[in-house]
């Protein structure tokens, strides 16, 4: 749920308001009493009629937290029409600048957990997570993160995103993330596709997985475990055998869909990153039920990513974990979405040494597996 459509940061690695779809232009700054209601109904109609065990709900934007304490209060209340059908989780992912004890408060009245990003250390967080006058933003979140790992609101800590860059140490910012106990790190390639590849990112360097793992040489090797990395868990659980948890590894299609601060409902917003109009989906909280959206979700669905690109991809080693990467990762506006990922090379190299690091360890699994 984008519940506000502007930040508070100007952040120039944002898949938001540095991509090629501009809607968020036109998109009203904060969700109305209106749409909220609308959405808690249409909510609440699913989980009745199909009654899941969970379903997650994520306050997001722009910088959610730029809606205010009582238009949060007011939608979380609306929320409990639906948590009587399901287990309703809360999350808010959050930039932290105004997290402050009034946000936290409301959120351990009503167990909403928070999410925060940040790119590590100081040096490597203000190489692009600044204000839009230039000012660091890094100062700001620390406070925010002290805040939330208090003892009165450790249980809310979901965690801290992070985008990599390779010019970054990535020791550094390991370091500089672990030092604030997360429970769990979130760490993220940067939005770039086939048209538009990441700045002097030659594929034969991989240097995205170079530094990937050297993090994860870090994190594996260490005597007791300091935080969980997705990521790297991930890649690990489905060389088991098993199914992973990311919207940009494996071949699950995405468990999520998008409402904007208008109501409209998209498909995953990192799409945005790949052409005007790729998470359009023609509904509305006002107009459609979520089951009328869903098939428009799936990869069959004209103008939607397939699971998985045709071609090489296909017969890859690792394709059952890869899944083809992000799917906006691998636009190309002559071919689409049916190309391997712009990280194709990093992903392969990434994924082939966590499991020969886990074929030395583990009996059970051989350079076959994937």
């Amino acid at each position: 749920m984008k519940i506000h459509s502007r930040c508070n940061l100007s952040c120039d690695h944002c898949y938001v308001y540095t991509s090629p779809d501009d809607r968020w232009r036109d998109e009203p700054r904060g969700m109305s009493p209106r749409i909220m209601e609308a959405l808690a109904h249409r909510l609440t109609r699913y989980t009745a009629r199909h009654r899941p065990p969970s379903v997650t709900v994520v306050l997001h934007g722009g910088e959610p937290l730029l809606a205010g304490v009582p238009a949060v209060s007011r939608l979380i209340g609306l929320l409990a029409a639906p948590a009587r059908h399901t287990d309703l989780r809360l999350v808010v992912q959050t930039n932290g600048l105004l997290l402050d004890e009034a946000w936290l408060e409301l959120f351990r009245a009503h167990d909403v957990r928070v999410g925060v990003s940040l790119d590590g250390d100081r040096e490597a967080n203000d190489r692009h997570r600044r204000h839009a006058d230039g000012r660091s933003s890094h100062d700001a979140v620390v406070r925010a993160l002290r805040l939330l790992r208090a003892p009165r609101y450790r249980h809310l800590y979901a965690g801290v995103l992070c985008t990599v860059d390779p010019r970054n140490d990535p020791l550094r910012v390991y370091r500089g993330l672990v030092r604030h106990r997360p429970p769990r790190i979130d760490l993220l390639l940067p939005h770039a596709n086939r048209e538009h590849p990441p700045p002097d990112h030659d594929p034969a360097t991989t240097p995205y997985a170079r530094w990937l793992l050297t993090v994860f040489d870090q994190w594996y090797g260490a005597p007791r475990r300091e935080t969980r990395v997705r990521i790297f868990e991930d890649i690990m659980t489905m060389l088991l055998g098993g199914r992973g948890s990311s919207e940009g590894l494996g071949l699950s299609a995405p468990g999520f869909l998008v409402v904007g601060t208008g109501g409209s409902i998209e498909r995953p917003d990192s799409l945005l990153s790949a052409y005007p109009g790729a998470v359009a989906t023609g509904t509305h909280v006002l107009t459609h039920d979520f089951d009328q959206v869903v098939p428009l979700l799936a990869p069959s669905h004209r103008g939607l990513p397939p699971a998985v690109p045709a071609g090489s991809c296909r017969r890859c080693p690792v394709g059952r974990v890869c899944g083809g990467g992000l799917p906006a990762h691998r636009y190309h506006p002559m071919t689409g979405f049916d190309n391997p990922s712009v990280y194709c090379a990093d992903l392969f190299m990434l994924i082939t040494s966590i499991r020969e690091r886990l074929a030395r360890d583990l009996p059970t699994v051989t350079r076959s597996t994937g």
